[in-house]
């Protein structure tokens, strides 16, 4: 089997943990987590993985520049601005969002690595992007474009990739749980499933996407991940679990369920989620729980996809200490 080629940026393997309190105070089946909030890289998340794949791609194309988009607290740019540092490049992020007066947790950590900030609304970042890749082109750059969310076959290989270390961990669970949003680690994780004969069922808590055509797209990209490893898989929609029960107030407005799974995690098991991402698929996980969706004999390992930069944000600290 053929592995697309990487450059290392990732602390790998990242480690598992038992969740023993929080599954006392649940009353829920065992729990673990999957640690890749200490993937390293500029505090880490699940986008270093991705990156370590993307950024072998660009040096093929002999980049000088990468350029990516994302949300004003963007964990995916914050990281992408870092493998850019790491490999001597420079980048240009696409933000949408009002500038900030003062820079605050991701967007500071953006600036700190010296990454330039191109800012728009929502509805044109997909234009700004554009314009801005062929300005750098035209500038002779040699920029490369880093998709969203890492989110191609080749940045959901570091997910592929992942599947194989948990199964060098001696790690069997019976059920995985995340957040899913661009869908490249789903399709990663869903990919690597088929390829590598991991027996768990992958489900994704959806943080902005309705099921049913999201499912498709991840679908495809699952399959592309294995045409990467010329051994393809018949990944069809039917592969593809996506809650979409908790989407709460949209996209990066943390209510209730989302305070209390912070709250949760951090105070019987000291781990510091995000909330935009981590805390949303854990306030799915706590309500499934609760719902005896998962046998009481199961295992069920959450996957930490970093993000906690996020915190320091002040919309929500003021929320979290109201």
């Amino acid at each position: 089997m053929k592995v697309p080629p990487r450059i290392k940026l990732a602390h790998l393997p990242t480690p598992v943990e038992e969740m023993p309190r929080l599954s006392a105070a649940l009353g829920g089946p065992r729990l673990l987590v999957k640690r890749d909030d200490q993937t390293g890289l500029a505090f880490g998340g699940n986008k270093t993985r991705k990156l370590e794949f993307l950024l072998a791609e660009a040096a093929l194309h002999s980049a000088k520049t990468l350029i990516t988009a994302g949300a004003i607290q963007s964990n995916h740019c914050r990281q992408t601005a870092a493998a850019a540092r790491k490999a001597g490049l420079d980048c240009i992020l696409v933000l949408s969002g009002e500038p900030p007066q003062v820079p605050e947790a991701n967007t500071y950590l953006d600036v700190l690595l010296g990454a330039e900030l191109v800012w728009t609304s929502l509805e044109q970042r997909g234009e700004i992007l554009n314009q801005t890749y062929l300005k750098a082109e035209a500038a002779g750059r040699e920029p490369f474009l880093i998709p969203y969310g890492g989110s191609s076959p080749v940045g959901a290989a570091g997910y592929a990739e992942a599947i194989r270390e948990l199964i060098e961990q001696g790690i069997a669970a019976d059920w995985i749980v995340f957040a899913t949003s661009s869908g490249g680690t789903q399709a990663g994780l869903v990919a690597g499933k088929a390829m590598y004969g991991f027996s768990g069922q992958v489900l994704g808590i959806s943080i902005d996407e309705e099921a049913g055509q999201f499912n498709a797209v991840i679908a495809k990209l699952a399959k592309d991940v294995t045409y990467l490893y010329e051994n393809v898989k018949n990944i069809t929609i039917d592969d593809i679990l996506v809650n979409a029960d908790y989407l709460g107030g949209g996209y990066a407005v943390m209510g209730a369920s989302e305070k209390e799974a912070i709250s949760l995690f951090a105070r019987h098991e000291a781990l510091l989620l995000d909330p935009v991402y981590t805390g949303r698929a854990a306030a799915g996980l706590i309500d499934l729980i609760r719902m005896r969706f998962f046998g009481p004999d199961e295992t069920v390992l959450f996957w930490h996809t970093g993000g906690q930069p996020a915190l320091f944000a002040e919309k929500y600290m003021r929320i979290a200490l109201a």
